[in-house]
This record gives structure tokens, sequence and C-alpha cells, in this order.
């Protein structure tokens, strides 16, 4: 097999790119080289070649809306190297010269979001955020309304299955698959799937096979038969890199069989290849400084030898190669490099020169304008990209903002009690200000400064439930003159619970339920209100049920609603009463008058309390542990040895540097504990109409026992 991919060479930049906008054309004539063409947000496609090291426009089309997505198509039986791009509600289509041959303006009201152009080039499949619509020669054939919004989209080849079958990637963790304007089935995925791509590009021997990445970083195949899904591998995200964003099979280790290429949000870019014939295995990875927007195999720099090209968030096009990297020289005295590299190191210097000197010249002119009585200075405009979601495995919050140039500062400030973590791949340095949190509501104000040409960053958050209000995001870029724009993010009264397909009918339940005189659309916007992860959309028919689970505690919530009455049921009493309390306050504001009633199942407090327990001792015996580090040390030091200590002691001493760093990880966490077993023994009594809170001192004192049945015994006989 062909050596492992190298830093190949470097293309140039474009701007801002969404996922999946860059593709490789075919190869044409006898020569062996691909041209790239890309799409950016400045509307500009831009298709070129290299020759001799050097990157050669082919053509450059005029600015315009952003470009969503960029898909090559033509006839069948033909070289598809015709390109189709989506911009606003528009598809338009350019030969390989860059002559426009097609202007489609879509019926669709949205921006398309995901775009599929079939290989017979006459099927074009495409999605704004929850409507799919599927055009054959530009005729409207069929609509789907989704559930929750569209990712991507792709169809399965009609040449091997005989139909026309469409599969979405929808937000609700589901592969909605379709035929026609009707649903075939659904397709449930383990994180809310981001991209999709045909297996080996050609849907595999049945055409059925379909990959697909997840926002949280998993990666599986499904194949999608014509009356059940067949799932075929899954792989999780052991190591928590980033999302998926884009996919490619291509033969990159010359082995004849297609190696997997996958691109994730946080630079890291993967080759997967199929050493058994069943599950893939990570075969080589490769980091690059900003999220990996589109990847394609093919062979760009030079014939003969492949390439992986990967096109990044700000525009950057990058390769890496196959082509050895040649050296010259003898044992005993200093490598060096090949002429050719040499001259590639030579040329590169040269050019930085010339830009460092071209960004003083302008600098200087600048300075001297802003000098001048007349002179207007306009805040420069920049893009931000960013994800706010919801980790299942640490029950916190990853912010990712990624600026399309280098970042001075991040000032992050909440109205509500949170929680920053620490991050492993975070090199900001963070300081923290005091804030008073009575007049101005402020509870964090932490800044991070950033070091030089760092784009993305990464933070932590951990809210508590049932103190809901907005975190806002400064984000001030190093360019001239200064300007910062704000993000804000809604901390949601239930934001630890995530979406799921089903819960455990078996547990106590206890239930809310409301009645009153409010409209479908008004009780859904007050459930998107409470919960993370419900789409804004009032979902089509009458009713609606939604589960969710909280990822902190592992408890569970049922909602199931219409238009004059919403049913809520919970094994934790908490979650029932911040609904309760939550909903109350939105009825009221618009002035609808709510009756409510609930049944509290006594055997949910004692449930919950025994979901809690195994957390709450494990924490406690982790920070005993970690209070007695430093004696521990104290003593090793003075002793010269541990050999007298008891075994428990001595693993303490060498499990110190983990269990420190677990610690730091996780700080609050067992105060958080605490908080939510006094929340629970307040909630279970208010619901009786007694107060307890005079009796919370006595119940820490029993928590610092942390003896289960005591605590049970205690919730008991109050």
């Amino acid at each position: 097999p062909a050596p492992i991919p190298v830093d190949g060479p470097a293309f140039p930049q474009v701007g801002v790119t969404a996922p999946k906008t860059m593709r490789l054309l075919p190869a044409s004539g006898r020569k062996a080289t691909q041209k790239v063409v890309v799409g950016d947000q400045d509307g500009v496609i831009t298709c070129f070649g290299i020759k001799k090291g050097e990157a050669v426009t082919v053509f450059k089309t005029l600015p315009g809306q952003k470009i969503a997505r960029l898909e090559l198509g033509g006839a069948l039986n033909t070289p598809q190297e015709k390109i189709f791009v989506a911009t606003g509600s528009e598809v338009r289509g350019f030969t390989k010269r860059g002559k426009q041959f097609l202007s489609f303006e879509t019926n669709l009201t949205e921006s398309i979001k995901a775009m599929y152009v079939h290989i017979s080039g006459a099927d074009l499949f495409l999605c704004a955020s929850y409507i799919y619509n599927h055009y054959c020669d530009c005729k409207d054939q069929h609509y789907y309304l989704s559930g929750d919004k569209i990712n991507d989209v792709l169809c399965l080849p009609v040449d091997k299955v005989n139909c026309i079958t469409p599969v979405l990637a929808c937000q609700d963790r589901l592969l909605r698959v379709l035929q026609g304007s009707d649903l075939l089935y659904e397709v449930e995925v383990p994180g809310p799937p981001t991209v999709l791509a045909l297996n080996n590009g050609n849907g595999g021997d049945s055409g059925e096979e379909v990959v697909y990445g997840t926002s949280d970083g998993k990666l599986g195949l499904i194949q999608i038969t014509d009356s059940k899904p067949v799932p075929r591998w899954e792989i999780g995200n052991e190591k928590k890199r980033g999302g998926i964003l884009c996919i490619d099979s291509f033969d990159i280790l010359g082995d004849g069989v297609k190696e997997l290429l996958v691109g994730r949000d946080d630079g890291v870019l993967e080759v997967y290849n199929f050493e058994s014939a069943d599950d893939p295995t990570l075969r080589y990875d490769h980091a690059l400084s900003e999220s990996i927007t589109s990847i394609q195999g093919g062979c760009v720099g030079k014939d003969g030898y492949d390439e992986i090209l990967a096109s990044t968030y700000s525009g950057w096009l990058t390769g890496l190669t196959t082509e050895p990297v040649h050296r010259e020289g003898g044992s005993g005295e200093e490598l060096k490099l090949s002429q050719e590299m040499q001259s590639k190191i030579s040329s590169l210097r040269n050019e930085l020169e010339h830009l460092q000197i071209k960004v003083l010249q302008e600098r200087e002119k600048y300075q001297q304008s802003s000098h001048s009585s007349t002179a207007v200075s306009s805040v420069p405009a920049f893009s931000v990209n960013d994800k706010f979601t919801l980790n299942k495995d640490d029950a916190s919050y990853s912010l990712i903002l990624e600026v399309q140039t280098a970042i001075d500062n991040v000032l992050v400030q909440s109205d509500v009690p949170i929680d920053l973590l620490d991050v492993d791949k975070n090199s900001a340095v963070v300081s923290f200000s005091s804030c008073d949190s009575e007049p101005n509501s402020n509870f964090l104000l932490a800044t991070y400064r950033c070091q030089a040409n760092t784009t993305r960053l990464e933070l932590k958050v951990r809210s508590i439930e049932g103190q809901y209000g907005t975190l806002q995001a400064y984000v001030t870029p190093r360019i001239q003159p200064k300007t910062c724009q704000v993000h804000q993010y809604q901390i949601k009264p239930l934001s630890l619970h995530q979406r799921v397909h089903s819960i455990d009918h078996d547990r106590p339940m206890n239930t809310l339920t409301l009645k009153g005189q409010f409209s479908f659309a008004e009780i859904h916007s007050w459930v998107v209100f409470c919960l993370p992860e419900v789409p804004e959309k009032t979902p089509a028919g009458e009713s609606i049920t939604f589960y969710f689970q909280n990822t902190f505690l592992g408890t569970q919530l049922e909602s199931t609603y219409r238009k004059g009455e919403g049913c809520f049921k919970s094994d934790n009493i908490s979650t029932i009463s911040i609904l309760k309390d939550v909903l109350s306050k939105e009825a009221t504001k618009r002035k609808i008058n709510l009756n409510i009633s609930y049944d509290v199942n006594e055997d949910s407090v004692k449930h919950t309390l025994k979901l809690i327990h195994p957390k709450l001792e494990y924490q406690q015996l982790l920070a005993k542990k970690v209070h007695l580090i430093d004696a521990l040390r104290e003593l090793q030091v003075h002793e010269g040895n541990v050999d007298f200590l008891l075994p428990k002691y001595r693993s303490i001493l060498e499990e110190a540097d983990q269990l420190l760093e677990e610690y730091k990880r996780q700080p609050a966490h067992l105060e958080r504990l605490y908080g939510m077993i006094t929340d629970l023994f307040i909630d279970k009594f208010k619901f009786k109409g007694t107060n307890v809170k005079t009796k919370v001192p006595l119940l820490l004192e029993i928590l610092d026992g942390c003896d289960q049945d005591g605590l049970i015994a205690f919730f008991e006989a109050v």
C-alpha cells in the first residue's frame, strides 16, 4: 500500500465556507490530476488546478448570496462534472469551464440548507429547515414536512435500488426514509445526524448502505432496505472529539479498498480502513486548527500521488499527500530536503514577506487616513461559527466559538449561576471578575485571553435545573478597528434534559396536568421555553408527545400536550415542581387562566434517591481521598517510603494525579448533588402544602453520613 498521507501542497484561501461546499471534478482526458471547485459564503465559486506546485485559477464567479451547498452532477454514464450550488432559495448550475447553464428559483420561502443532486442529473433534492422538496427537471414532484430540523439529505442510487428513496438526517436523532411524499419509516441513531454519505460513494453492492455522522462525534452505517433499516456498525466517540461535518470514501492507502475519510468540527481529520469485513479501524488522524467543512480524496497536486483535500471554516484548503518527502545525504551528515521541497519553502517565505510588507503599508495608510477630518471608520464585518450543545456523558454544555480571523479575547457573562469547567484543548488564559448578583443579575463574568493565531475556542459550563436565564459571549477578534460581536445562549429551566426516543414506563411517575384556554402553538412555545432540543416550529397534527432524560441523574420526563390540555409525567418530583412554576408564570404573562392538578407518587421519591445515592457516595469518597493527598505526600517525604501505610492509603498516593485531575474537572459536583437532594426534600413537601426549610440543616447532617437507608427514612419520617 501507498504511504500514509503527509502534509501536501498549500492551496489558496477562499471566503468562509459552509459544510459540503468543496468537490473535486473528475480527471479529464490524458491529465490525471483533478480540478478543485469550492463555494464560499461571499457567494463566490472558485475552480482551480495545480501546475508545478502553484494554484492556477480556471474560473471564479462574482460575489452573491451565501453558498450553502455545492454538488456535482451530470447525465447517466457520463462524467459528473456539472457544478450545482444552492444559494438562498435558488439553485445554479455551471459547467466545468464556469459557464452558467441553470438558474432555478425554487418555491421555497426559506433558504436552502441541504441539497443532493442525483447521478441522473435530472433529480434535485432540496431541504430548508423543516421542508423537503423533490424536483425532476425543475418541476415539483414531492413534498414532506419534517418533525424537526433537516441537517442533510441524500437519495439511494436508482440504478441499484430501482426506485427513488430519499433519506433525511434530522436533528431529533432520526433518519427519515421517504417514498414519494410519504414517510416510509424512521431510523433511530445515537446522536443528532449532521451528515450523510453513500457507503463507498455508491451505496455498496446493494446501493442501500448509508454512512452517517453525528454532532456528538459518532459514526455509523445503516442499510436502508425497502421495508426496514439494518444497522451494520457504529463507532462511538471515546476520545471526545468534535462533531462530524463531512465524510468521503476514497482508496488513499492504495490497497484496493476504499477508506472512509472523516472531517470533524474540532479540526481532526480521520482515515478509517476496513481491515476486517465488518467494523472500520482508525488508521490515521491529523489535527488542523479549524473545523473541517469538506473532505475529498483524489489526485490534485501531482500526477500519480493521491491526496486528501480538506477545506476549513475560514476558507483554507489543505492537502495531505501520499508523495514521499525525499531526503538527501548519508549517515553522519545532516539530512537535507530535496531541491523541489527547498524551492517550495523558499517560495512560501517570499510570499509571506511580501504579505507582511503589504500589511504594514495598508496599516500605515489606515493610520494616516484616520487623522483626516473627513475619514469615516467603518466597523469590519466578521463571521462567527458557534455551537452550544448539551453533552450526555458529563451533563455539561459545550460552547464552541470559531472566528474567521484570530480571536483576541472572549468575555463570558451569565445572569444565572453556572460553573465553568476545565477543557483540555483550551489554551486561553481565563480570569474571573467579581460581580454583584443583586442589582445587575450578574452571576458570572470571565474573560478568556487567547494566544496568537487562535481561531477556535471551546468552553464548558454546567447549569442548575430550575434556574434559567441567558449566557452571553462577547467575541473580540484581532482586527482593527477593535470591534465585538455578542452571542446569546438560553439556559432553560430543565437545561440538563435531553431528548430520547423512549422511556421506562414501569418507573413510579408523578403527573402534572394543565387545562385552560390556550392554543396548541401557545403550549408548544412554553415547552420550547422550558426544555432543550424541542423544535421551535409547532408540530403538525392535533397533539404531540416528547420524551426526555436528565443527563445528570438519569430521571425521565414524558410530555404530551394538545390545544387546551397538557400532561407531564416524571419520576423526579423536582422536575414536576420546576415545570409547574415556570408554566404558571408563562401563562400568567399571557393572562391565561390555568387549571393545574397533580398526582404525586410517594414511591418516586425513594426511587430518585436510589438513583442519586451512588453518585453522592462516589463524590464524597473522591473528596475525602483528595483531602488526604497533601498529608500522605508529606508523610512520604518525611519517612522516605510508604510501605508502612495501609494498602488503601498507598493506592491514594499512586492515583493522586488522576484523583486531582478528576476533582478539578468536576468543581462543585458534590454541592450540586446536595442541592438536588435538598430540592427533592423541599418539593416533596411543597406539594403537600408543608414548608420544611427549617429542617434542611438536619438533612445536610444526614447527607454527610451518606447512609442511603437513613436518608430514605428521614424523607419518610418528616
